[in-house]
């Protein structure tokens, strides 16, 4: 899937160079050239992803990341450095700072787009293409396709969407508040209640193929897909 990736970089030949091959890649850059500007973007919208350059105008990359972490609603954003300072110890330094990943430049853009598809793969993989098992559950992101039980089921797309973000999250349990976020998006001004709306949905799609008691409620607390049913 598409990914809305914000890159924070202030050269504009590699602004151009960058942005250009992440639309050819189908994912939506979003470009700032400094960190004031990436705190404002955030502030409207999560990015799936951020590209950080470490030596910006004003604040540093290194600081933007520590910013980022330090914020709950910031700090499970995939983010990916990007630098000329090749040292071991600034490499070191960028990881201990929260960032994903490290690429020193110059680098390859097969290497960059292998690089996002892995973070992503590994941070968000509810935006990503692939094939997702779970116990009788199968979902496939490509052709939105879901099969229960050997049973092929017409889901709608928030009830997709649902699914997807669970079997990929599976065991933990998520509020109503964290569903709205991740599945609908952030400052997106939606009642909690619609959530319940839409796993009652997804639950009775599920009846019928004996797979609805994975999806489960805890009390207090929010929803989990689960194993243990």
């Amino acid at each position: 899937m598409a990914a809305n990736i914000l890159l924070v970089e202030d050269e504009p030949a590699i602004q151009d160079l960058i942005s250009m091959n992440l639309r050819q890649a189908g994912h939506s850059p979003i470009i700032v050239s400094d960190a004031g500007e990436a705190l404002e973007k955030v502030r409207d919208t999560l990015p799936d992803l951020i590209l950080v350059d470490w030596m910006l105008p004003g604040m540093s990359g290194i600081d933007l990341i520590r910013r980022l972490r330090n914020n709950d609603r910031t700090r499970s954003i995939p983010i990916i450095m990007l630098t000329a300072r090749a040292d071991e110890n600034d490499k070191l330094a960028g990881l201990d700072s929260g960032a994903d990943d490290y690429i020193t430049k110059p680098f390859s853009i097969r290497e960059l787009n292998a690089r996002i598809k892995a973070v992503l793969r590994r941070r968000a993989p509810q935006i990503t293409e692939d094939k997702v098992i779970f116990k009788h559950l199968t979902l496939d992101p490509s052709t939105h396709r879901v099969n229960a039980s050997g049973q092929d089921l017409n889901l709608g797309p928030t009830e997709f969407k649902l699914l997807h973000f669970f079997m990929t999250h599976p065991e933990r349990v998520y509020s109503r508040t964290q569903i709205l976020d991740q599945v609908w998006g952030d400052h997106v001004f939606i009642e909690e209640r619609t959530v319940d709306v839409h796993i009652r949905r997804l639950r009775a799609a599920l009846e019928s193929t004996g797979t609805a008691s994975l999806l489960q409620t805890v009390r207090g607390a929010g929803y989990r897909l689960t194993a243990i049913a």
